[in-house]
C-alpha cells in the first residue's frame, strides 16, 4: 500500500501505525517509514515546490506522486528513451529558481535507431500530466553499442552552473583523450551553452564542455554544504569505487590509476598514484556498487549535520560518512539489506529519503523520537 509522506507543506502527517522499530546507530536512532510502493526500477526523485515528487523509472516512464492523495500519475511528453543494460531514464532536478521559471532538467540514454546510444540532457517545464516547452540541451558522442556507463547524474552549483556526468561507456581509454566527453564531468549554463571559463574552452585538442575527465562511471553528485563544491563518486571495477572532490580541469585517473582490478581477477594497472592525477577522497576495496549521495544539512537528525550519504548497490545498504575537512574520519552502514539504493535526498522536511530500485520503493528516515503529535504539527 502506498503511504502518506506529507502535505504541501512537508507537515508529517504519517499515522503512527507507520512508523517501525527504532534503530539505534553510533550518534542517532531511526525508524524507517515506506513512503511508496510498486514503482519500477526506479532511478531518481525531486521534490516540487507544493509538496508533490517526480519520480524517473529507468524503464522511461516518469511518475508524479501527491502523497495528499496517494494518487500516482504518468507523465507524458518524454522522448523516445534508449534502454539498453544500464541505461534509460536517469536523473532529474528542477533549477535553482524553479518557482520563477518551471524548469526540469532530466537526463536519459538516446539513440539516433539501432542498437548504438549514449547520455542526453534535456529540460522542459511540466503542465497538468505533461512536459512542455522541451529543449535539448546536450546529447553525448560517439555513440556505442554498449549497455554500460553512462553517468547519468546532475547537479547544480551555488553559481548556477549545471554539471553533468558521463560515464566512459564501457571503453575505459576514452576517459584519458580529453577529445571526447566520455569519462567526464561536464559544467554547462542553465540553457546549456559552455561557461566561457570551463578549463578547456579554446583548446581544440579538448572538448570545451570538460570540466574534469578521467572518471569510470559517476553516478552520485552532491555540493558541500560549507565549501560549496562539488563531490561526486563513482562506481570502480572489482575495487577501486571513489568519492572524489570534482575541481576544475582535473584528471581523476581512469584507468591508469586505480585501487581495482579486473572482474576476472586479473589487474589491468599496478599503478595507485600519479603526479598530475587525483588520489580520491575516499574509495572501496571491495567495491560497493556506489549509486546516490547528498550531505546532510537538517535540523532532524542534529548528530549527522554535514556528514555525507552514499547508497550502495551491491551491498543492499546506506552508507554515512562523517567527515573532518575534506578527510573521511568514521563510516557507518544503516538501513542494511534495505535493496539496491539509487537515489538519496534530504527531503524539505529535514528527513532522509532513500529510492530503493529493487524492490521498487521509496521509504524515509524519521527521528526514532518522532511520536504521533508531532508527526502532526
Amino acid at each position: 500500500m502506498k503511504k502518506l509522506i506529507s502535505c504541501c507543506i512537508f507537515t508529517c502527517i504519517t499515522l503512527l501505525s507507520n512508523a517501525q522499530t527504532a534503530i539505534s546507530t553510533e550518534q542517532e536512532s531511526y525508524t524507517v517509514d515506506t513512503v511508496l510502493t510498486d514503482l519500477t526500477t526506479p532511478w531518481s526523485m525531486a521534490f516540487l515546490p507544493d509538496g508533490n515528487m517526480l519520480i524517473t523509472e529507468k524503464g522511461g516512464k516518469l511518475k508524479h506522486f501527491n502523497p495528499q492523495t496517494q494518487a500516482v500519475k504518468e507523465i507524458k511528453g518524454l522522448p523516445e528513451i534508449y534502454v539498453r543494460g544500464q541505461g534509460g531514464l536517469f536523473d532529474l532536478e528542477l533549477h535553482p529558481n524553479y518557482d520563477d521559471n518551471g524548469w526540469i532538467y532530466i537526463t536519459h540514454a538516446y539513440s539516433e535507431g539501432g542498437n548504438e546510444g549514449n547520455t542526453a540532457l534535456m529540460r522542459a517545464k511540466l503542465e497538468g500530466d505533461e512536459l512542455v516547452a522541451q529543449e535539448v540541451l546536450f546529447k553525448g558522442t560517439p555513440l556505442r553499442d554498449a549497455g554500460q556507463h553512462f553517468g547519468g547524474r546532475i547537479e547544480f552549483d551555488n553559481d548556477g552552473y549545471l554539471y553533468l556526468s558521463i560515464g566512459d561507456r564501457g571503453a575505459r581509454e576514452n576517459a584519458q583523450n580529453p577529445e571526447n566527453i566520455l569519462g567526464t564531468v561536464m559544467r554547462f549554463n542553465d540553457d546549456g551553452s559552455i561557461p566561457d571559463d570551463n578549463p578547456f574552452v579554446g583548446d581544440k585538442n579538448k572538448r570545451p564542455e570538460i570540466f574534469s575527465y578521467g572518471h569510470r562511471n559517476p553516478q552520485g553528485m552532491a555540493l558541500h554544504p560549507t565549501s560549496g563544491e562539488l563531490w561526486e563518486h563513482e562506481h570502480g571495477p572489482q575495487g577501486g569505487d571513489e568519492i572524489n572532490i570534482v575541481r576544475k580541469g582535473n584528471n581523476y585517473g581512469w584507468p591508469v590509476i586505480s585501487y581495482g582490478i579486473n572482474y576476472d581477477n586479473t589487474t589491468f594497472t599496478d599503478i595507485r598514484e600519479k603526479e598530475g592525477m587525483q588520489q580520491p577522497v575516499w574509495y572501496y576495496v571491495p567495491s560497493i556498487a556506489p549509486c546516490g549521495m547528498d550531505f546532510y544539512t537538517g535540523d532532524k537528525f542534529k548528530n549527522w549535520q554535514g556528514d555525507l550519504f552514499v547508497g550502495s548497490l551491491k551491498f543492499r545498504y546506506l552508507e554515512r560518512l562523517e567527515l573532518d575537512g575534506e578527510k573521511v574520519i568514521s563510516s557507518e552502514k544503516l538501513l542494511e539489506d534495505i535493496g539496491r539504493i539509487r537515489t538519496v535526498r534530504e527531503g524539505p522536511d529535514g528527513n532522509i529519503y532513500v529510492v530503493v530500485e529493487g524492490p521498487g520503493m521509496i521509504v524515509r528516515m524519521l527521528p526514532a523520537t518522532m511520536d504521533k503529535a508531532s508527526l502532526e504539527k
